[in-house]
């Protein structure tokens, strides 16, 4: 596992991954933008307040609240994004590990729909319940932390299965391989508390989840 860490850490930024950063770089702090625009619109709109010290005090509030807000958008969004150059990546990844073998290909447009949507609400979901956890004391970090590594290696890891197999059987070597999957996504979690370095999620996870799934398949097929 280390080992795939420390190549996938390296393909990041290598030249092959170079114009797929610019672009999911680019779209993940567009719509992070985009999100804090659309916040900061509706707090000035149900928040109106003129009176001096009053006014600081709240508009800094919202300003934390903005913060927060975006935090929390933060890890559905990367499950949106990483559904456009998933593919992308993991063909690189693939044919650099195991060049001779079957190449993956890209799952059906409305299946890896339908596994972003779900994956993003699910990601919300969590992230709010994470959230709650923060203020139980001694779970806060360790919650958020267990949450993402559970959803970004479930995430990552099926979308890189559902290039071999179908979205049903990807789910079912996910479970199989439970354990795997979640120190790859803890990994991954540790990648995302990186600020700015977290914005490379998506290339990062696809190529380490690409040679984690090349790694189990061969393991769950090799001879006895």
């Amino acid at each position: 596992m280390l080992q795939d860490a420390l190549d996938s850490f390296n393909d990041v930024f290598s030249p092959p991954f170079r114009s797929v950063m610019v672009k999911s770089v680019g779209l993940t702090v567009a719509v992070l933008v985009f999100g804090g625009l659309v916040l900061d619109q509706i707090a000035l709109h149900f928040v109106h307040v003129s009176h001096g010290w009053l006014a600081t005090v709240i508009s800094l509030a919202v300003g934390l609240g903005l913060v927060a807000g975006l935090a929390l958008l933060a890890a559905p969004t990367t499950s949106l994004v990483a559904s456009f150059f998933f593919d992308e990546i993991a063909a690189i990844v693939e044919r650099e590990v195991d060049p001779n073998g079957p190449p993956g290909r890209a799952a059906p447009l409305w299946d890896a729909t339908l596994a972003s949507l779900r994956f993003a609400a699910l990601t919300l979901i969590v992230m709010l319940a994470a959230l709650v956890l923060f203020f139980l004391p001694g779970f806060g970090f360790a919650g958020w932390f267990a949450a993402n590594a559970y959803l970004l290696g479930r995430e990552y890891f099926e979308l890189a299965a559902m290039r071999f197999r179908s979205a049903n059987e990807a789910r079912a070597m996910r479970r199989y391989f439970a354990m795997p999957v979640f120190l790859g996504g803890l990994v991954i979690a540790a990648f995302v508390a990186v600020p700015i370095l977290n914005l490379a999620t998506p290339l990062f996870a696809a190529a380490l989840m690409a040679r984690l799934h090349k790694r189990l398949e061969r393991q769950a097929f090799a001879p006895v």
